[in-house]
């Protein structure tokens, strides 16, 4: 099995990670609620992927809720060097598919602290704030996350589903060194904060980098690159994020090893420029809902 060879980004100039990382908000239940339907291959599939070079995996308190966390944590502890584990704060959660942002400074303190117990580390080294809350002032919310990096419960922090506006905003009060935005090659929407990023070196995380296997139909682009590539859909759509920018860290999330394999051998996959052309012609599709990564 090929490792990954997807090469390397700076986030924050001092974390080294795989530009394929691991997204692990599927490894818990339905509606992104509770407990995986195999736990046990949830594990493996953690396992695996550091086997296969990943050493950026993706969460968030909200996962499950606690649920993702605390199976990275019973898969990965003691942790290998040079893992990063990034995580997220900032939703509560009623129920299953369900999303209520909450930026208060005291939910924003006290998800970074559960956060930190049961990935059981003593700093986390990239900590997102998952929304931006209209309810609470950007200041306070970020003045929570630099609390909380002064007294060393974090290293560095991201922004997630924001605009360039709200970027520039928060780089006023406090260095951003990510930005996670839904974006993949059927969804551009956020290709101003993308190109950005990309002026400014911050990370681009793209969440929802697979549309959840809704990626292609009969006839289409993708589906004709992947043909004539012998590869996957999803692999063509991978390969595409990896040759879109050298900022770009896709995070492809799966709770099947078989399909962990599929995703890492991506990063081996080139694209022609006949493929990059046809590619990048897709209509742009809409903009996701607030909820997800």
């Amino acid at each position: 099995m090929q490792k990954n060879t997807s090469g390397e980004f700076s986030i924050g100039n001092d974390l080294r990670v795989s530009r394929l990382g691991f997204g692990a908000m599927r490894i818990t239940g339905k509606g992104v609620w509770g407990e995986p339907a195999d736990r046990a291959e949830a594990i493996r599939v953690l396992r695996r992927a550091v086997e296969l070079g990943i050493n950026f995996i993706d969460t968030a308190d909200s996962y499950g809720p606690h649920v993702s966390e605390e199976i990275i944590a019973e898969a990965l502890h003691p942790y290998p060097a040079g893992l990063v584990i990034a995580t997220k704060g900032g939703f509560d959660r009623p129920g299953p598919d369900k999303w209520v942002e909450n930026g208060r400074p005291e939910h924003l303190k006290a998800a970074c602290e559960g956060s930190l117990r049961r990935l059981r580390v003593e700093r986390i080294d990239l900590y997102q704030l998952h929304r931006i809350d209209s309810k609470v002032p950007a200041v306070d919310q970020i003045g929570a996350l630099m609390n909380l990096q002064a007294q060393g419960k974090i290293k560095h922090i991201g922004l997630s589903e924001v605009s360039v506006v709200q970027i520039q905003r928060a780089r006023t009060m406090a260095p951003i060194v990510s930005v996670q935005n839904r974006y993949s090659v059927t969804d551009r929407g956020s290709e101003d904060v993308l190109e950005y990023c990309e002026r400014e070196e911050i990370g681009f995380i793209p969440w929802f980098p697979l549309a959840a296997g809704k990626l292609s139909g009969a006839g289409s682009a993708i589906q004709r690159v992947a043909e004539r590539l012998k590869a996957s859909p999803s692999q063509v759509a991978l390969a595409w994020l990896l040759a879109r920018s050298t900022v770009m860290l896709p995070i492809p999330g799966t709770s099947k090893v078989d399909h962990l394999e599929e995703n890492v051998a991506a990063a081996g996959l080139k694209l022609d420029e006949n493929a990059l052309q046809e590619l990048g012609e897709l209509v742009r599709a809409p903009r996701a809902s607030k909820s997800g990564a």
